[in-house]
Formats: C-alpha cells, sequence, structure tokens
C-alpha cells in the first residue's frame, strides 16, 4: 500500500509523525510525505531551509514534498493565520501537481485543521480516501489558547473544520475525550475511531550517560518539565506552584527542558520570585536525549491551562513520561488526569490551581524513594498495556486495511 502523508510538520521538527512514519515504513508500506518547510518552534526557517529552497529531498528512503510557507514568526494571532493559510494554500497547489498515485490519504494534525484542505482536495482529485487524525479540536484549542477570539473567524473555522471531517473516510482521534465534541459538528459516530498518541521506540527506561547527567543538577529533589514553553502549558501555574515548594523544601528543583515563546516570561518571573538557583531553563535538546535526562529526574511534569478544551486532551508527553517509569505530577483536568490517576502513575492538581499543585509535589517529595519506585513501574506497565508502540502501529494497519481493530 502506497501512503500519502499530509503533516505541516515534520523533520527536522520533532513531531510524533516522524516515528509513525518511520513505523509505517519498517512495516513495509510505501510512503511519500507532503508537509511545508521547516519553522517550528523557533518562528524562522531551519538552517538550509526557505521559501524556495528544498522542495525536494528525502529523509531515511521517504520522498519528501515541501510546501512553501510563511513562517510563523514568535507565534501571534494574525502571524500564525497566515503560517496555516499560507502552507494550506500552498500545499493545495503542490499536491494537485505530484504525479505519484496513492492509496490512500492520512493527515496528521496537531494544528491547524487547514492542513485538511490540500489532502480533501487531492483524495477527490485521485478519489481515494482520506483518513484524518485529531491532536487538537478546531476551533475550540485556537480560541482557548488565545490565538484568535474573533467570533466570526472561529464559525469561519468551524464551518472549514465540518467540511473537511466530511470530506474524510475516518476521523481518528488521539483522546477518547474528543468525541463528543466532533459528534456535535455533525460526523456521524461510525466514522470516529479512537486512536491515541503512542511514543518513539526510545522513550524507555535507562541509566543516564554522563554527559547528560553533567547538565543536571546534582543534588536535591529534581522535578523536570519537557516541551514546549508556550501559553497552553500554564507556566504562570508552574512558577508560582515552584514559587511556594521551594520556599517550603529548598531541594527541590526545577529542570526545563525545551523552548518557546513564553520563554522571556518564564526568564523574568523567575528572576523576579529569586528562584534562580532552583529553576533551570536547560534549553532544547534532541528527542533521543530525553529518556537520559528523564532517567535524571525524581518526577516529570505535565501542566495544561485550565480550559475545557484541553480538559479533552492528553498532551503527548503523557506518553513518553510513563514509557521512561517515572513518577508524573500533574496540572491539569480532564482526560490527561483521568490517565495519571489510572495508571497509579503519580499525582494530579486541578489545572490553574498553584497552591494546590505546590501541596501535590510536597506531598510526592515526602512519599519517598520507595513510593516513586512503585508509581514509575506503575506507569510502565500501563504505558504497555495501552500506548505501546508496536501494538498501536498493529491497530493502524487495521485501520487502512479496512479491518477490524
Amino acid at each position: 500500500m502506497k501512503i500519502l502523508i499530509v503533516t505541516q510538520y515534520f523533520w527536522p521538527e520533532r513531531f510524533k509523525i516522524n516515528d509513525l512514519v518511520l513505523g509505517l515504513k519498517e512495516r513495509g508500506f510505501e510512503i511519500v510525505v507532503l508537509t511545508g518547510k521547516p519553522n517550528y518552534p523557533q518562528g524562522t526557517f531551519e538552517q538550509g531551509y526557505s521559501f524556495f529552497k528544498k522542495g525536494r529531498e528525502q529523509w531515511e528512503g521517504i520522498n519528501i514534498y515541501r510546501s512553501p510557507l510563511l513562517p510563523r514568526g514568535k507565534g501571534g494571532g494574525m502571524r500564525l493565520m497566515a503560517n496555516y493559510l499560507s502552507f494550506a494554500f500552498f500545499a493545495t497547489l503542490k499536491a494537485l501537481f505530484i504525479k505519484e498515485r496513492f492509496d490512500k490519504i492520512f493527515v496528521y494534525e496537531p494544528s491547524p485543521v487547514t492542513v485538511g484542505i490540500p489532502a480533501v482536495m487531492l483524495g477527490r482529485k485521485l478519489k481515494i480516501p482520506v483518513y484524518f487524525w485529531v491532536q487538537d479540536l478546531w476551533p475550540e484549542s485556537v480560541s482557548a489558547a488565545g490565538q484568535i477570539r474573533n467570533k466570526t473567524i472561529l464559525n469561519s473555522l468551524n464551518r472549514l473544520t465540518k467540511w473537511i471531517y466530511r470530506n474524510c473516510e475516518k476521523i481518528l482521534i488521539q483522546s477518547e475525550g474528543f468525541a463528543n465534541y466532533i459528534l456535535n459538528q455533525g460526523v456521524p459516530r461510525e466514522k470516529l475511531i479512537y486512536y491515541p498518541n503512542s511514543t518513539e521506540a526510545f522513550y524507555r527506561e535507562v541509566v543516564p550517560q554522563e554527559h547528560i547527567r553533567a547538565k543536571v543538577p546534582q543534588e536535591g529533589y529534581r522535578i523536570m518539565f519537557a516541551g514546549n514553553i508556550g501559553e497552553s502549558q500554564d507556566f504562570e501555574t508552574i512558577l508560582e506552584a515552584a514559587r511556594i515548594a521551594i520556599g517550603r523544601q529548598p531541594d527541590i528543583h526545577f529542570v526545563i527542558l525545551g523552548d518557546g515563546r513564553k520563554k522571556e516570561f518564564v526568564e523574568q518571573k523567575v528572576q523576579e520570585f529569586g528562584i534562580g538557583a532552583n529553576f533551570h531553563l536547560l534549553g532544547s535538546f534532541p528527542g533521543s536525549d530525553m529518556p537520559d535526562f528523564f532517567a535524571c529526574a525524581d518526577a516529570l511534569l505535565v501542566c495544561l491551562k485550565n480550559n475545557p478544551a484541553f480538559d479533552l486532551t492528553i498532551p503527548s508527553k503523557v506518553q513518553s513520561y510513563l514509557a521512561c517509569a517515572r513518577p508524573i505530577i500533574g496540572s491539569l483536568n480532564g482526560e490527561g488526569a483521568r490517565i495519571i490517576d489510572e495508571a497509579k502513575a503519580g499525582v494530579v492538581a486541578p489545572a490553574g490551581q498553584p497552591e494546590l499543585l505546590a501541596e501535590k509535589i510536597l506531598t510526592l517529595y515526602a512519599a519517598g524513594a520507595e513510593a516513586s519506585q512503585v508509581m514509575g513501574r506503575n506507569a510502565k506497565h500501563y504505558f504497555d498495556q495501552n500506548f505501546e508502540r508496536e501494538l498501536l502501529l498493529d491497530k493502524l494497519i487495521a485501520i487502512l486495511e479496512d479491518k477490524k481493530s
């Protein structure tokens, strides 16, 4: 089977679709990717790329068509919309001139939903089915993140989303919490399939390499966050909880891996709160380094803003954390909180409650190493039963081959 993957984001950008593509290739599928010029999260084109350069390339033996787009810049609302629409426009043009034939089209949508436009147009032209994997609910997710508030624009995006869903064979959802929202957009229940994220095979319990260990505080209780430093991650709550927890237990350290448009805000607040000795912004590292970093942590932190849209999602870092067998501290509601609790893999505070988050941190700190080890084992067991890579590849192949999964 020959599959076209349509995704605005792809290698060298760090998204879960990279590993899924490799997994399908390992299973014998012929994969071609239609994507954009890499510019996430820094907001400018990756070195060696430009609006005109590198329209075609290969990665791991996979052919990649790259569409021009306007880079996202600092991620403001209008600039993001220009980024989204430019990809949709130029990728549609590129798709319609691709001369290859495909059996299926698979769309990866962590935002924007406009990634579905070129897929639907090409699917119509080739008369082949489109499978749409929803990572973010639209238009709810952009409204929740504060990127777009204009009701006219949000209504237009809702109509566009419904049109895309109508023209897809199946709608795959990364969280069961998405179901009611999408059903209310007029999608028949039989089109919906729960298909969660897994994580790359390198996410596992490891003994950390010394050069990674050296980057992390050598003493104290280390709480680690890995991912985007953005609006949705609610660093206001993280920082206030850190201020409280560090004030009561000075050997607690927060280690932040990643980058994003709120990094300057975080740096300013760290200075304002006087917690610089305990709050460490280490920057971005390759995903393959994350298991070594996680192995140096006493607990791993996941945080989302208090918003009904985020209650429905499972942050993709949850699967990576579970796979690495470390206790998890959650500041979130809904599906993400349910999984941490159901797995008995850590502690959870309601989203947007820094005082309660600090209390949970201090509770886990006081529980000791033996309790943390039990939580870590629970985390790995739950991952193996629900999110393991090969298990989910089997499920996706059954979906694409129209078999019962």
